[in-house]
């Protein structure tokens, strides 16, 4: 999977391109869903990254996951964050309900909140989610109609500037699975 897109350049002048490899994020996606799966620590892909496995051309730098926020679950989180040789962070502390993941030795970023806007309920995205595969491990990956959603709710400027761009990438699907009997292919 590619988050940031084909291969990249940057120009300078005319001059050889100073980088020209894919930023590829499926090694990220793998580690992060075997650690999840060997915890049972149900929490579903949102934002940019599962809008990217679901073929739209965005970019992110961080994976958001939403997840039931039980004692049960945020001892499996503090143990996740351990798997990945990382620490739990609250940022927003109290005023949110994220938990961040940093790892500090690649500057991996994984974001679990309990509530999201335009949201009601977890049960609700896991329901809706697809079950993606990478590289022989599972991620459930919220619908391109909640990613909408819930950018639209939250209303912040970089959400809405990428409206056009998922809700042409919700339309393109929506083509496809609809010319596959209502089927979706799986990555």
């Amino acid at each position: 999977m590619v988050v940031a897109g084909k291969a990249a350049s940057i120009m300078t002048a005319g001059r050889t391109p100073l980088y020209t490899d894919a930023v590829d994020a499926t090694p990220a996606l793998v580690e992060i869903s075997q650690r999840l799966n060997e915890l049972k620590l149900d929490a579903v892909l949102i934002g940019n990254a599962a809008a990217a496995l679901q073929g739209a051309p965005v970019t992110t730098v961080d994976f958001d996951f939403l997840f039931r926020k039980t004692s049960r679950n945020l001892t499996k989180l503090k143990a996740f964050a351990r798997a990945l040789r990382a620490i739990v962070l609250r940022p927003y502390y109290p005023a949110s309900d994220l938990y961040r993941v940093a790892r500090e030795d690649d500057g991996l970023q994984v974001d679990f909140m309990g509530t999201i806007h335009g949201i009601r309920s977890f049960e609700g995205v896991r329901d809706r989610a697809t079950i993606v595969e990478i590289d022989g491990t599972t991620l459930r990956v919220a619908s391109l109609t909640d990613i909408i959603r819930s950018k639209k709710a939250a209303r912040r400027p970089r959400d809405l500037a990428m409206m056009e761009i998922l809700e042409k990438a919700l339309e393109e699907t929506s083509r496809t699975t609809n010319k596959a009997g209502g089927r979706r292919a799986r990555k």
